[in-house]
């Protein structure tokens, strides 16, 4: 399966998910949130990125995610960068060289047993993270390691999910 996967309309906004692999179990502190015990295997994250330039841009977010702020990138980010510019996506882009934990993703992406693997990106004007996630969390073969979690601005959802 292509790593990179790129659809939708020619704008630099949308939403997008991240495919995640833990090799074992694992123990995060997200931030505020507190820790939480994941089990190893497969996860989605659903996000978005509307901003039209800059760093809330759909590329710039996305290779902020591929970016640790200790350690080395995820191998998936210079993949990232070169799919980005091909698709129109930015021009001249450069990952973050480090950057600062904000969102919960942030936190779990931090971690060296974690590997960013795979992006769909649905490249739209529309705002579709809560529509994309609540899908995902309706599907039978995924579990939400605890509510709200990577979801602030949807309680009644999660946008980080584990796949059974």
């Amino acid at each position: 399966m292509d790593p990179v996967i790129i659809f939708g309309e020619p704008v630099p906004t949308g939403t997008y998910i991240l495919r995640l692999w833990l090799d074992g179990d694992l123990r995060v502190r997200f931030g505020r949130f507190g820790e939480l015990l994941l089990p190893g295997g497969a996860y989605l994250y659903v996000g978005s990125a509307m901003g039209q330039k800059g760093a809330s841009s759909l590329a710039r977010r996305l290779l902020r995610h591929g970016t640790r702020a200790a350690g080395p990138p995820h191998p998936i980010r210079a993949v990232m960068a070169r799919r980005f510019t091909a698709a129109n996506l930015g021009q001249n882009l450069q990952p973050p060289p480090s950057k600062r934990l904000h969102w919960h993703i942030d936190y779990l992406l931090e971690e060296t047993a974690v590997t960013l693997t795979h992006v769909l990106v649905i490249r739209s004007r529309a705002r579709l993270e809560t529509a994309v996630a609540r899908c995902l969390n309706a599907d039978p073969r995924t579990f939400a390691p605890a509510p709200g979690l990577g979801a602030s601005d949807d309680p009644r959802s999660t946008h980080l999910l584990g796949i059974r």
